[in-house]
């Protein structure tokens, strides 16, 4: 995930990361507004690359490594630190994986050339759940839907919930 870091309290968040561990994640509010809870499933990222501009921004790469579910808030102020635990991934059957994954690229529309080229890439690619993982993040547009997706541990069920979303979106 590309991220431009702008805000004061995000700049302290990410010298405080890049002091520490390079990790931290971005919560998504359930509604609009500062007082809108955020959402308890995240994913635990780390920050990659990083480069700062002369006026203190910052680019930077977050490789996604681990879902979370947030825990209790250890800090809120400049900026939040929750205690988390790991959400791991029951894989089950990988013939239903595998079904599940040309299933859903099946659905994947490949109108353009960047578009197919990605379908390539996925359809070569032994890691079901990584697959999913991209055709949902790229795929559904659904706020509601990707927190659903993020929360649920069951790669069959991630796989079901994309698909549907995917022959929702090839009927519009």
């Amino acid at each position: 995930l590309p991220l431009y870091i702008y805000e004061e309290r995000y700049r302290q968040m990410l010298a405080h990361a890049l002091d520490s561990n390079r990790m931290f994640c971005i919560g998504n509010r359930e509604g609009e507004g500062e007082d809108a809870p955020i959402s308890p499933h995240s994913t635990a990222g780390l920050v990659r690359a990083c480069v700062r501009q002369k006026d203190g921004t910052s680019h930077l790469l977050l490789l996604g490594l681990q879902r979370i579910k947030l825990g209790e808030w250890v800090q809120t102020k400049p900026f939040r630190v929750a205690k988390i635990e790991p959400l791991e991934t029951v894989l089950g059957d990988a013939d239903e994986q595998q079904r599940l994954k040309k299933e859903a690229l099946g659905l994947f529309s490949a109108a353009s050339e960047q578009a197919k080229e990605l379908r390539k890439v996925l359809e070569e690619n032994d890691d079901a759940e990584m697959v999913c993982d991209v055709l949902s993040y790229h795929f559904t547009r659904c706020p509601k839907l990707q927190q659903r997706l993020m929360g649920e541990t069951s790669l069959v069920k991630r796989y079901e919930m994309v698909i549907q979303a995917l022959k929702k979106a090839n009927c519009s």
